[in-house]
């Protein structure tokens, strides 16, 4: 988690949402790494965790993951849980929950879900406090950044003296 941390900062950065995942096969090895490029790309499904499955899907040239781990930073929302389901993902683990919109116990809990096929192994709260954080800091940011300075604020400093 610590270094899909780093990763999501380098995201962030980029003007995309600070949310990376690697995907490990039934040994540990990362067989597909993502990060949002919603923006980058232009693609509304390009969401970290998809980003991740495809390039492992790509590795194992298969699309059923029953042993292996997602690792993501924030609770996956409905469409990459879904997506997941789909994969037969064997386990993830997330850091930030996402009680709005998460759905993996968040707002609703695909994984456990009776319609669904597929029962994943869910943990969640992994390093959660740095995760949230590092999100909160990143929307503050970009909340400021678009709302320009404050009424009253100069636009050039004062000089000195």
């Amino acid at each position: 988690m610590e270094r899909l941390l780093r990763r999501a900062a380098l995201v962030g950065e980029a003007g995309e949402i600070p949310v990376a995942a690697v995907v490990l096969n039934e040994r540990g090895q990362a067989i597909g790494w993502g990060s949002n490029r919603r923006e980058t790309d232009q693609q509304p499904l390009a969401h970290a965790e998809l980003v991740a499955l495809q390039q492992a899907a790509r590795l194992r040239q298969d699309w059923r993951f029953n042993g292996c781990t997602l690792l993501v930073t924030l609770e996956p929302c409905p469409m990459c849980a879904g997506a997941l389901v789909q994969a037969r993902m064997g386990r993830v683990v997330f850091g930030a929950a996402d009680p709005k919109r998460g759905a993996l116990g968040g707002c609703l809990n695909l994984a456990s879900d009776p319609s669904a096929h597929h029962h994943m192994q869910v943990t969640g709260g992994v390093l959660a406090e740095r995760c949230s954080t590092q999100l909160e800091a990143w929307f503050r940011r970009r909340r400021q950044q678009r709302r320009g300075p404050s009424p009253g604020t100069p636009a050039v400093p004062a000089p000195a003296g």
